[in-house]
């Protein structure tokens, strides 16, 4: 059985680049469905095409990388986000995961880097360039303490519970699927039943509600 075909499309305001990433993809088996230049061009093709990934670079002079992000993962919740930008700097990193980004690159990562990148975020892991992972983390766990009268959290099952735990602990779905001996769909069903019952939009936000609810404590 063969794997299926990741679906990518690339978004940057410079043409070069844009067109040196989306042929490394290409060369590396995936499928580049589309590119676009700009915010409004990215979040109107997005739409109609619905690729797996986008690939999102931030700095697109009118509209914002980070608006585009909350446009995309807003309108069509299966297409994930993995933003690469040249700013490394903190506080874009944290905007783009808010908006919905399931990941963070910056664009010193080499070829190989990028292309083991894009297909781990179509798996829907969460990827970062080392080093952001924590800085992430870190800000969920600051938001942690929930106002006092929060409302009860879904129910989720006991396995559904086993997974996020690990999830939280940083762990890939294969990871996962390996440390609990279940196949690797069994695992994605549990994400995505527990994604619906507490009403997120991707793992990180997965591994804040897991965070804030002491979940990656052993």
């Amino acid at each position: 059985m063969t794997e299926r075909t990741i679906s990518v499309m690339v978004v940057d305001d410079h043409p070069i680049w844009r067109d040196g990433v989306a042929r490394d993809l290409s060369e590396n088996g995936f499928e580049v469905a589309a590119t676009a230049p700009d915010a409004p061009a990215a979040i109107r093709i997005a739409r109609a095409v619905r690729p797996d990934v986008v690939l999102m670079d931030l700095n697109l002079g009118g509209t914002s990388g980070v608006e585009a992000t909350r446009e995309i993962t807003t309108a069509a919740p299966d297409t994930r986000v993995l933003v690469l930008s040249a700013s490394g700097e903190h506080s874009d990193v944290l905007e783009a995961v808010k908006a919905g980004a399931s990941g963070y690159l910056v664009k010193s990562a080499s070829a190989a880097e990028l292309v083991d990148a894009v297909r781990r975020t179509a798996d829907g892991d969460p990827v970062f360039t080392a080093g952001l992972a924590g800085l992430v983390l870190g800000e969920y766990r600051r938001m942690a303490d929930a106002p006092e009268g929060a409302p009860e959290p879904p129910r989720l099952t006991d396995r559904e519970t086993d997974v996020l735990r690990l999830v939280a602990k940083g762990l890939t779905a294969r990871q996962i699927a390996e440390r609990l001996v279940l196949s690797h769909r069994t695992v994605e069903n549990h994400v995505q039943s527990t994604l619906r019952k507490l009403q997120l939009h991707n793992r990180v936000e997965l591994a804040r509600y897991a965070i804030e609810h002491g979940l990656d404590e052993d």
